[in-house]
């Protein structure tokens, strides 16, 4: 996969980039970055990216004319909405104003052959590049960063990890989101730490019933911390009696019960 990122401070990726497994990965030819310089297709000797919003306000806007020269020198093209869905290439505006970027999203991303990542500033970016170039908004969280390079550090993680042959497939298969539901709990030696033990089931070597355990303790954790991810989600009746006790537990613990 190539993933173009525009940004104003490029640098902010250096370390990120050359770290763990996204860098083995590039290292591999697996995924390609390349980081293009918002600044470098300004109009004037000073490098102007940005300017005062029309209408007034506070807070500066980042000008189009720049935006349109990276995004058109990464091979991005200009078009109507429907030209864009029909587009090899993703063009992503990093924004709060955003639909919710989540493992479902990421899952969807890695499919894709190139990717174009754009890292807003100030106030934002202005409005005609999104209506020309932009085929989705995607946003991290509701929470406002002081720019759109954290979120795209972000993006590129979730997604990389998921291209084929970036980690081995069977480490992805029981994480947290992996059926919709959130990762049972890890231990690793020594046994005893500080006279809290691992959990004998762990040590029995019983396979079926470590299986068992874990989808438990999956599912215990989802309904403490995401009883949303278990709407409209079907299981064996086994498991829904297991399920309807620890959400009845839960409840009389202050936990909100899953519909």
């Amino acid at each position: 996969m190539k993933i173009s990122v525009l940004t104003l401070f490029p640098e902010i990726f250096q370390g990120y980039l050359e770290a763990s497994i996204l860098g083995k990965a590039m290292q591999r030819g697996l995924v390609s970055l390349d980081l293009v310089n918002i600044r470098d297709y300004a109009l004037d000797k000073h490098r102007t990216c940005d300017d005062a919003p029309y209408g007034g306000g506070a807070g500066m806007v980042l000008k189009p004319e720049p935006l349109a020269g990276a995004l058109e020198a990464v091979g991005a093209k200009a078009g109507n909405a429907e030209d864009r869905r029909g587009s090899a290439r993703r063009v992503i505006c990093l924004t709060p104003s955003g639909r919710t970027f989540n493992q479902r999203v990421a899952e969807e991303l890695a499919g894709e052959d190139e990717l174009v990542l754009v890292c807003g500033r100030y106030e934002g970016i202005d409005q005609r590049i999104i209506d020309t170039f932009v085929t989705d908004e995607l946003s991290i969280g509701d929470f406002v960063l002081a720019g759109g390079e954290v979120a795209a550090m972000v993006v590129i993680d979730a997604v990389a990890r998921l291209i084929k042959g970036v980690i081995k497939e069977d480490s992805l298969a029981e994480e947290s989101f992996a059926g919709g539901l959130l990762e049972y709990p890890h231990y690793t030696r020594p046994e005893e730490f500080r006279g809290l033990k691992v959990p004998e089931i762990l040590l029995s070597g019983h396979h079926a019933e470590i299986a068992r355990w874990r989808l438990e303790k999956r599912l215990e954790k989802t309904v403490r911390y995401r009883p949303e991810l278990l709407k409209g989600k079907e299981f064996s009746a086994d498991i829904r009696d297991y399920l309807d006790s620890i959400q009845e537990e839960g409840e009389a613990n202050g936990y909100h019960k899953s519909d």
